[in-house]
Parts: C-alpha cells; structure tokens; sequence
C-alpha cells in the first residue's frame, strides 16, 4: 500500500513543472487595448514575444511600418496598444 501512494506522489509530483509552463495565446484572440507586457524574446524587427501579466505568452506582430521592436531587449517591459492583435504604438517602461 505504502508503494502504491509513493508511485501517485511521485507521479503527481512530477507533473507540476509540466504545469508551470504559460499558455500560448493567439495575438488575435486579445481583445483591443492597452496591456503591460514583459519581452520574452525579439523574434524579428516585426514580432516580438511576450509574457503578459496573467503569465499567458504571445507573440505579437507589428501593426504599423513604423513599429521596430529591435530597439527592445529581453525582460523589458513594454506598455503597448493592441488593436485586432498587432501592436500599433509601444513604449519601453524599463530605463537602460
């Protein structure tokens, strides 16, 4: 018996950091607005990924020509405005 409830605690215990990882969210799925993001990782001059504040992760596109996420860094964090999931303005919170 005591084997049986080692085995369930091992298993159980084992699938917490499978747990810990953020839920991937669709950019378009994001309703319009204003949101506080930390940057993950520049993908590209025109993708950038982030982890919002309830922990969910996205990858959010640019929304405008004049948008240039290469200027960010990762762990900066961003104030940005999302309209139908691409970022038409950000500014960069975090003083370098």
């Amino acid at each position: 018996m005591n084997r049986t409830r080692l085995l369930i605690a091992f298993c159980i215990g084992s699938l917490f950091p499978l747990c810990a990882f953020a839920a991937t969210v669709d950019p378009s799925s994001l309703p319009d607005g204003t949101y506080t993001v930390k940057v993950e990782r520049v993908v590209d001059a025109k993708h950038v990924q982030v982890v919002m504040d309830n922990g969910s992760e996205s990858t959010l596109p640019a929304g405008r020509a004049t948008i240039d996420f290469t200027k960010v860094q990762p762990n900066d964090q961003l104030k940005l405005s999302l309209i139908k999931g691409e970022v038409m303005v950000y500014a960069d919170m975090t003083s370098h």
